[in-house]
């Protein structure tokens, strides 16, 4: 009997590539854990089972995670598979081709068996769409499993896959990352290729158990696309290399409070407390500092952004379906957000994108004092099941919402890169990220970092759910 959930992707593709176990096998596991533990938790919306037992029993696989299951968030597009984006409107849609991103998913020898649950496009940090109901969190049923990834990260929580696909465009990595007790990189703007996104907020990803998976994912997916309108500085070596490599004496700056000085949870606080601590016992110095960030005009600006990319969804993807925009196909909070992003000017959104240049040369100024900056990923531990879902106060949703993620939106406004750690549990046995910020194209040093940090402080075997065996 194997444990399957004390390897990580790497090692599952060692094994396959020394022939310990065949792909076949791992996808049937996968499959056979799917059927456990998916009725619990609802991570994987759609079952792509038949095309992964063909490709598992092929003589084509490559690449460096040959023969590896893996689990596609329903945001990307996958040739040959559904796409509804957690939306109504898409229910019936199936991709014609693959993102550019998935195409290099494909090549790096991962099997796709199926596609994870998301709110309805992405929007909220909570993954709760009126399509397939509310994701659960491993770790307890009550508690939200964090959004827009939820899926994903419920998924790789509860031992389905090793890492799986997110993506992250207000922190919808590092989110569900930090209330299912994983590790999620949200990458610097233009590290990999995106689908057509002129504003820049969002990259795609994976969260994983380990350090190394994300490192070595990265090394197979990143680079320009064609047309890209941003691209990351190339890297000197590869990212799985900097996991093992010395980060050196970090100048490390931390907050225990949001950015404009109020307080948050105190296992929060205790969180970044204790990672700060940790980082100081590993040689790094640490003080308490802050970059100085208007929060009301970061809000407004972000704001503005994120509700015109609302608006272009609820525009565009009814096309795509033959449709006509038309509050019966969308949720109420989607469709409500898209009627106001309709209602900014040319000129707020320019000033809002202004705005975000302004903050990035905030943040590039910050860095020139200091290597990473350390804060909460959330306000608070995981939240319940419906304590985020929109009542109809689009004023008190937001008030919830942004005070929960208070720090996320800020890698994404500016395009640099940030981790999430799972560090810490509470009392209630509820993981509790903390978030590492670095200057715009250093997943180098995060990497760095976080390798040091799982090997001081192991999370990896903390596992949610009951092993899966195989005989």
């Amino acid at each position: 009997m194997r444990d399957l959930r004390s390897f990580d992707a790497v090692g599952l593709a060692e094994l396959v590539k020394k022939k310990e176990i065949k792909p076949s096998d791992l996808v049937e596991s996968t499959i056979t854990r799917i059927k456990e533990v998916n009725p619990s938790i609802n991570a994987v919306v759609t079952e792509m089972y038949d095309d992964a037992r063909i490709l598992a029993n092929s003589e084509n696989l490559s690449g460096p995670f040959a023969g590896v299951p893996f689990l596609m968030k329903d945001l990307e597009f996958f040739a040959g598979a559904p796409y509804t984006g957690g939306s109504r409107l898409m229910s019936d849609f199936v991709c014609p081709t693959d993102s550019v991103l998935s195409s290099r998913i494909r090549k790096s020898g991962l099997i796709t068996v199926g596609k994870t649950n998301t709110c309805e496009f992405g929007i909220q940090p909570i993954t709760e769409p009126e399509l397939f109901g509310p994701t659960r969190n491993p770790w307890n049923p009550d508690y939200t499993a964090g959004g827009s990834s939820g899926g994903a990260a419920a998924a790789v929580a509860a031992g389905i896959v090793p890492m799986a696909h997110a993506s992250d465009g207000g922190g919808s990595i590092r989110i569900p990352a930090s209330c299912c007790g994983l590790f999620g990189m949200k990458i610097s703007r233009g590290r990999n290729p995106r689908n057509p996104d002129t504003l820049g907020l969002g990259v795609s990803h994976c969260v994983s158990r380990s350090v190394r998976d994300s490192a070595a994912l990265l090394d197979a997916t990143h680079g320009q696309g064609l047309g890209d309108p941003f691209i990351a500085p190339l890297p000197i070596r590869s990212f799985l290399s900097e996991v093992t490599a010395d980060p050196g004496k970090l100048r490390i700056a931390y907050l225990s409070t949001t950015f404009d000085g109020k307080p948050i949870h105190p296992d929060c606080v205790e969180a970044v407390e204790d990672a700060a601590k940790l980082c100081a016992d590993l040689g790094h110095h640490v003080e308490e500092a802050s970059p100085k960030i208007n929060v009301q005009d970061f809000t407004d600006a972000f704001t503005v952004l994120w509700y015109q990319m609302v608006t272009l969804g609820i525009t565009s993807l009814p096309k795509m379906v033959g449709k006509e925009p038309n509050p019966e196909y969308f949720e109420k909070l989607t469709w409500e957000i898209g009627q106001i992003g309709r209602s900014y000017t040319g000129v707020q959104t320019l000033s809002a994108m202004s705005y975000m240049q302004q903050l990035a040369q905030t943040m590039a100024t910050f860095f020139t004092n200091y290597d990473i900056l350390l804060t909460p990923t959330l306000s608070k531990p995981p939240v319940k099941i419906g304590e985020l879902v929109y009542k109809g106060d689009l004023e008190e949703y937001s008030r919830l919402a942004n005070g929960w993620v208070p720090y996320t939106p800020l890698a994404n406004a500016t395009g640099i890169p940030a981790m999430s750690v799972p560090l810490f549990w509470n009392e209630a046995n509820l993981p509790i990220g903390v978030q590492f910020f670095a200057p715009y194209g250093d997943e180098a040093t995060l990497f760095r970092l976080a390798g040091k940090l799982e090997q001081a402080r192991p999370w990896s075997s903390r596992l949610a759910n009951i092993p899966l065996t195989l005989s």
